[in-house]
């Protein structure tokens, strides 16, 4: 089990939940990873990192998977602009490569905006640190366990 799968699932039982991970095949889009468990594409909670311009920090938003993050509403509730994350910050500040960016074990805390439309249903699944595992979650348990502003920013 690699060191980014063990940091999700001791996160997720650290916060009281027996994780429900998934192996998968390589699940390079949303529709990809909700064909792969059986759900809708909007089941799916990708976890989308921009950097912000001033502070070069990371900022997450886990959004409903067929949406998009709408760059100046995202701009609004960070605070400042925000631009594309590079590989190298993604790595540097979640502990995770592109592709399997959980919503939760981050090395560094990050400031985190959850998509309202998630709540819409009972059951969401994230990537669980790798490009080939995923989790199931009730949406509101993993918005609190992320320290996520329930927001619209789609």
């Amino acid at each position: 089990m690699s060191k980014s799968l063990k940091r999700v699932r001791a996160a997720l039982e650290a916060a009281g939940l027996t994780p429900q991970i998934t192996e998968t095949a390589l699940a390079r889009t949303a529709q990809d990873a909700a064909d792969a468990v059986g759900c809708t594409v909007d089941q799916i909670g990708k976890s989308i990192v921009f950097q912000g311009q001033t502070s070069g920090r990371a900022v997450l938003f886990v959004t409903a998977g067929g949406s998009r993050v709408d760059p100046a509403k995202a701009t609004a509730l960070a605070g400042e602009e925000l631009g594309k994350a590079d590989a190298t910050l993604i790595r540097a500040q979640t502990g995770f490569a592109i592709g399997g960016v959980s919503p939760v074990g981050h090395l560094s805390p990050i400031q985190s905006f959850f998509d309202k439309r998630l709540l819409d249903f009972d059951v969401i699944w994230a990537a669980a640190g790798t490009p080939h595992h995923v989790f199931a979650a009730d949406p509101a348990e993993l918005a609190k366990i992320c320290d996520a502003q329930i927001s619209d920013f789609t």
